[in-house]
């Protein structure tokens, strides 16, 4: 599936430039990747390969994964814009923009799904970051969305303003109430207050930048434990990235073992049965087998 294309670092970029994502030469060709990605994914369909001819996943786990991308995951448990468990093995972070159809299409037709298989199952945790690329409406919406945060109600916010035919009523100061009042949050007058305050524009302003800093130049854009996918792609291409993702975890060799403590003085030997315990495995008298 194509990702919505915008130039570069566009007109909508704050004027007030935060500290630049300088994560090192990895991350420099992981943007080429991601703007490689985004160009392709924009072209016509070939009808050769199905639909998957760009954001393939290789059965190597470790394949196109950047390691200083994964330190881009901030696993706050406080964080009212993501979902699922903190420690989850796998991160996707999702930069989109709420006035991009394709960001909408993979928020109704794949995000639900992948909530279901892994989120639900602490598999996997998804990070969202406002990356608004269409203009002062994007803006507009992305501030109400962390908003809607403030009162923990990011993600119902999310499935109201992602709803079919949301865009297209846009994003003014009115319909975002009513998708807030839809979304259930229930101050609406400290919701219009937070939106429009100068922390949501450092929030959205600090996640625009970390987008533009690692290359990304459409929506959606993804990183899954550091690995990067342009595009509301097919279901199948995330669950492939997770799955590899998840292996590599799991498949990690273990660290240098410490040595062992020596017990203290009086104490048993991790092992050792206690004075007039039991070895394990030993049968208790008066029963079968220990049984």
């Amino acid at each position: 599936m194509p990702a919505s294309r915008t130039p570069a670092r566009s007109g909508t970029r704050p004027a007030r430039s935060l500290k630049p994502f300088g994560y090192g030469a990895a991350v420099a060709a992981a943007a080429v990747l991601l703007g490689f990605v985004s160009y392709t994914a924009t072209k016509p369909d070939d009808s050769a390969t199905g639909g998957r001819s760009v954001a393939d996943v290789s059965a190597e786990p470790d394949a196109g994964v950047y390691p200083e991308l994964e330190k881009l995951a901030r696993r706050d448990a406080a964080d009212p814009l993501a979902l699922g468990r903190a420690d989850a093995p796998v991160v996707m972070v999702e930069y989109a923009d709420f006035k991009c159809g394709y960001c909408g299409k993979f928020a109704r037709d794949t995000e639900p799904e992948l909530i279901r298989k892994y989120v639900e199952k602490g598999v996997l945790r998804i990070e969202w970051r406002n990356f608004p690329i269409f203009g002062e409406e994007s803006e507009a919406a992305a501030r109400a969305a962390w908003a809607a945060g403030r009162q923990d109600r990011f993600w119902q916010f999310h499935k109201a303003a992602y709803a079919d035919g949301a865009k297209e009523k846009g994003f003014g100061e009115q319909q975002l109430r009513e998708l807030a009042a839809a979304a259930g949050v229930k101050d609406l007058a400290r919701f219009t207050r937070d939106a429009d305050s100068e922390e949501a524009r450092q929030a959205v302003a600090r996640d625009q930048e970390e987008g533009y800093g690692l290359g990304a130049t459409s929506t959606p854009s993804f990183v899954v434990n550091g690995r990067p996918i342009a595009g509301a792609q097919p279901a199948g291409t995330f669950v492939d990235a997770i799955e590899a993702a998840r292996r590599a975890v799991t498949t990690e060799p273990a660290g240098p073992k410490s040595a062992p403590t020596p017990p203290a003085p009086g104490a048993t030997a991790p092992g050792t049965p206690a004075p007039g315990a039991t070895a394990p495995g030993t049968p208790v008298p008066g029963t079968a087998g220990g049984e």
